[in-house]
């Protein structure tokens, strides 16, 4: 995939393409049926697959206050979209100038005259243009006038329910980190550097890898809610380390029980870690097991996280029965 990061040194080798146009935050289900949608028209039309996404969120630069957390990085988004076909994407800078375009001239300017856009492929409630003026019906008579054949994707439901990157956001809020894989098609993950903790996870409880969560603030990631979760553990991608994968339970949450102020997460491997331990960890969310709460003693504390894995290893075991039932 080739990943360009402005209109320049886009201009000249991105046409022709068959694109679709979005945040594309957490490249969730219907997303999916978005990156589908621009494959075909591409093969149909002679044109390279490719997204149109932004950075930062538009809502951080038009209203910061109201700005959502992110569900996945650039880089997270562009290799989920690889995944589906995407074969180019252009993260464009939002500013100034891109916020002022009024639909017509980010039509023309951006989309046919920068990019080369041939077809264009966008969800029912796509907006666009200065103070979103512009929405499918206006893509639908550009594309008439201008001779680009636009699709429009229909809303995408799981179990009933609508696929939206604010849904899963509330999903998590609420710590329903299984409807929220659900929409997403996948476990929703946190990556990020290991740090070290205080240290009384080894001493007093259990040992733990403890994600750095100063980079996930930085970066504006969106957490679960707090409490104790099953989950799966890996080396995060790109790290270059052997692909190993644990089983584990992750507290997101304040340590309340040491009287803890900073919000952390920190992953108890059920596996043996064969080799040095990793330094960049990739945790993914399966099912809510509980509420963090205070407990009257650290050893109090030890015996409910032995509890809690005994109840994640239940929960191993029937997952690995139905895949071997599937199968």
């Amino acid at each position: 995939m080739r990943i360009y990061r402005s209109l320049e040194e886009a201009r000249l080798v991105f046409a022709p393409s068959a694109l679709t146009i979005g945040n594309f935050d957490g490249v969730h289900a219907a997303h999916h049926e978005l990156m589908r949608t621009v494959v075909h028209l591409a093969r149909e039309c002679g044109a390279r697959a490719s997204a149109l996404t932004f950075y930062p969120h538009p809502a951080e630069f038009l209203a910061p206050q109201r700005a959502p957390l992110l569900l996945s990085s650039p880089a997270e988004r562009c290799a989920l979209m690889e995944r589906d076909g995407i074969e180019q994407v252009l993260i464009l800078p939002f500013d100034e100038r891109i916020s002022s375009l009024d639909p017509t001239d980010f039509f023309c300017e951006i989309l046919v005259d920068s990019l080369g856009a041939r077809a264009l492929a966008v969800g029912h409630n796509f907006l666009f243009g200065r103070n979103q003026r512009g929405n499918a019906s206006t893509l639908l008579e550009l594309g008439r006038e201008f001779g680009v054949r636009i699709e429009i994707v229909p809303a995408v439901r799981r179990r009933g329910v609508i696929v939206s990157s604010s849904e899963i956001r509330r999903l998590l809020a609420a710590g329903d980190v299984g409807k929220a894989g659900r929409l997403l098609e996948r476990p929703f993950a946190l990556a990020g550097r290991v740090v070290a903790g205080a240290g009384r996870g080894r001493r007093e409880t259990v040992p733990t890898l403890n994600l750095d969560i100063a980079s996930l603030a930085l970066e504006r990631a969106a957490l679960p809610a707090s409490g104790v979760y099953i989950t799966r553990t890996s080396h995060s991608p790109g790290t270059g380390s052997d692909p190993q994968s644990w089983r584990s339970i992750t507290n997101v949450g304040f340590r309340p029980t040491f009287g803890g102020r900073h919000l952390t997460v920190e992953t108890f491997v059920l596996d043996p870690l064969v080799g040095p331990p990793p330094e960049r960890i990739h945790v993914e969310f399966l099912r809510r097991l509980r509420d963090e709460r205070a407990f009257p003693s650290a050893p109090a504390l030890r015996a409910q996280i032995l509890c809690d894995v005994a109840r994640a290893e239940a929960f191993f075991r029937r997952t690995a029965r139905f895949i071997s039932t599937v199968k």
